[in-house]
């Protein structure tokens, strides 16, 4: 948008007074007025961006909406771009032609890789697209101190990014017990947010009582892990916006929609978290979660408030949100307000998609600056050896339907000089975790039962929180090749068999996203399960990529492995592969 100038301003004033033609005059809408919850019929004049007037315009340039409902452009409140394994530059083209104008984006991945050159990466990509991308800079890096990650971000190295104007406030503050008990480090963050006027997003699963108290009253101002009704009213009654998830692993936006109310929806977001290439093919964007809350019985001018006025609000975003006059430009035109199917999508008055297609040319960002990202040191097959004490041995244990795991015991064959022998009458296989930033030489190496795997080897570089490699497999020559393979290739998902690459897709920016297209992705991943499952024989039962994405991850139940070792997150500290007779 230009800067405003006062003859910028005369001439908006003057085309809202029908002095003179707009730049462009949206005719004949019903227009969607989160304010009030009505629906207005008139033209939307627009000039240099921004909305100069509802009512009765012309212009030099005039597009006949026929009737269609003019909406504001909807906005993702909380989104991990790399979670859709593409670019920013890509997942704008992905989601605008969804109606998606604006989202808030939290880059905790690649600067866990990458530190804040990954930040620095992902706010240049940004200019490249005409979605709106803000972010919250990552508030945890390394998520735990319980593994390696690529870099480590305290308070004062957050004072110069927390001025940027993209940058809104810090990200999901996921180390709540840091906060409860008052940790010197913790603090220090918060107050680098409030020296500088900025918002500090939440993640507090399971919290209550006095404990969501503290938490709440170090000014957290959103929570996107609410599962439940009672946790949702519990951050609502403490002062918080909850943003109502619905991506591509987590399904929460249902069940909480039933807590929605005339009363509170004001203070309820929509939000994806995560949202990959085949869920937006699928589903859509926001503009699937305005089905749902449809399909759940949410009026239809509420549900369009928490998808653009509430966020704009939560987010200090004030210059859009609604349609009306002196604000942004972003319209979505709608076919109806019931499946919401998006006809046409303007960014500050700029038509840049119609009927599902993104129309704007796409220019990339150069990722030199965040390319390969992985420093190996000393990794041989003779580092996945697992020498053992007893044939008695704590085992993670794959739990349907999500992340959790669970700690099992089990009775494993041994050779003759202790080492694990692979039985494929038992699901028990090794699992190892290689550390990739630092050149530590850590290789972790644990057993891992439920995975299914019954030939071959997978190995990934997406491994949360830390993104270090994560390879699974059934032999230990199988396993060595998928790792060496996948350093060769930049990082991102590999499987193999007997020294032969079965299927791969190359994730070259910081191991964690591919420089491709959402279809290049979604083709990948598709390809890339069907071998899983039909040639290693995985479980079909099992995500195979996303499911290894979170067996490194030491802050959710029960056991996990990190580079450092089996970890025990129920007693917070690191376990032997032996279990106590």
């Amino acid at each position: 948008m230009q800067t405003e100038t006062k003859e910028i301003l005369k001439k908006r004033i003057d085309i809202a007074m029908g002095k003179i033609p707009a730049d462009l005059v949206i005719k004949n809408c019903k227009v969607v007025d989160v304010y009030t919850g009505r629906i207005l019929e008139g033209d939307i004049a627009i000039s240099d961006g921004l909305i100069a007037g509802i009512g009765e315009y012309n212009g030099r340039e005039e597009v006949d909406a026929k009737k269609a409902y003019a909406a504001p452009g909807f906005i993702d409140s909380h989104i991990h771009i790399e979670s859709a394994y593409v670019s920013p530059e890509e997942i704008g083209r992905l989601v605008i032609p969804h109606g998606t104008t604006t989202i808030v984006a939290d880059p905790h991945e690649i600067v866990n890789v990458s530190g804040l050159t990954g930040m620095e990466y992902m706010i240049d990509a940004s200019k490249k697209t005409a979605l709106d991308i803000k972010y919250m800079l990552p508030s945890c890096v390394p998520a735990t101190p319980f593994e390696n990650a690529g870099a480590i971000v305290e308070a004062e190295d957050m004072s110069d990014m927390l001025k940027e104007d993209a940058v809104l406030g810090l990200g999901e503050f996921m180390n709540f017990p840091g906060i409860i008990e008052a940790h010197d480090p913790v603090l220090n963050k918060l107050v680098a947010a409030y020296q500088e006027n900025k918002l500090i997003d939440g993640h507090s699963p399971g919290l209550e009582g006095n404990a969501l108290n503290a938490y709440a009253s170090a000014r957290i101002h959103t929570d996107h892990e609410c599962s439940t009704v009672e946790e949702m009213l519990d951050r609502l009654s403490r002062g918080m916006y909850v943003l109502m998830r619905e991506g591509s692993a987590c399904h929460d936006l249902r069940s909480l929609l039933k807590a929605v109310t005339s009363t509170n929806s004001r203070r309820c977001l929509l939000c994806s978290d995560d949202r990959q290439p085949k869920t937006i093919f699928e589903q859509g964007h926001i503009d699937g979660h305005l089905r749902i809350c449809r399909e759940e019985g949410i009026d239809a001018i509420t549900a369009i408030q928490m998808a653009s006025l509430n966020a704009t609000e939560c987010f200090h975003l004030f210059d859009r949100g609604a349609i009306a006059p002196g604000l942004r430009a972003d319209i979505v035109l709608l076919e109806d307000l019931e499946k919401f199917q998006v006809q046409k999508v303007w960014i500050e008055g700029e038509l840049v998609a119609q009927e599902g297609r993104y129309l704007l040319p796409i220019e990339k960002q150069d990722i030199s600056s965040v390319k390969g990202k992985i420093c190996v040191k000393d990794f041989s097959k003779e580092r996945l050896k697992l020498q053992l004490k007893s044939n008695r041995v704590h085992v993670i244990d794959i739990l349907p339907g999500g992340v959790v795991t669970g700690k099992g015991i089990a009775q494993v064959q041994l050779d003759q000089d202790g080492n694990f022998l692979y039985n494929p009458e038992e699901d028990i296989v090794k699992i190892a975790v290689i550390e990739r930033h630092h050149g530590t030489g850590n290789v972790a190496v644990a057993l891992l039962r439920g995975y299914g795997i019954k030939k071959g080897a997978v190995a990934l570089t997406v491994a949360h929180d830390s993104h270090n490699i994560i390879a699974v497999g059934v032999t230990d020559e199988d396993m060595e090749f998928a790792v060496q393979q996948l350093i060769a290739q930049n990082g991102g998902f590999i499987i193999v068999h007997e020294g032969k690459v079965l299927a791969s897709m190359p994730m070259p920016i910081a191991g964690l996203m591919s420089d491709q297209s959402g279809e290049w992705v979604d083709e990948k991943l598709t390809q890339l399960h069907e071998i899983a499952h039909r040639e290693l024989e995985i479980s079909r039962d099992v995500e195979p990529m996303m499911t290894l994405c979170f067996m490194s991850l030491p802050v959710i139940p029960e056991l996990k492995l990190t580079d450092m070792g089996l970890f025990d997150v129920n007693t917070f500290q690191f376990i032997s592969v032996e279990a106590d007779a």
